[in-house]
C-alpha cells in the first residue's frame, strides 16, 4: 500500500473539486464530490503506477499560513 500527499482545490468556474499529487505530472484529477475525486484519483495513481515507481519533481513540504497586513 502507498501513500501519496494531495493538494485540493474547488474550481470556481464548474464547482468541481481537483485533487493532484505535487511534483507528480499527470498525477491529478477531478470530481464532483470528495467522494468522487478520491476514487478518480485511486484510479489514476494506480495506472500511472504500472509504469514503475513515480520520478517526482518535487517533494510536497506542507502548507503555511501567511498574514498581510
Amino acid at each position: 500500500m502507498r501513500t501519496f500527499n494531495v493538494i485540493v482545490e474547488k474550481d470556481p468556474d464548474t464547482g468541481l473539486f481537483v485533487g493532484s499529487v505535487p511534483g507528480w505530472p499527470g498525477a491529478h484529477s477531478q470530481g464532483a464530490s470528495f467522494e468522487e475525486l478520491e476514487k478518480n484519483l485511486r484510479e489514476v495513481i494506480a495506472m500511472l503506477l504500472e509504469d514503475g515507481d513515480p520520478k517526482l519533481e518535487s517533494e510536497f513540504v506542507g502548507l503555511q499560513t501567511i498574514q498581510v497586513a
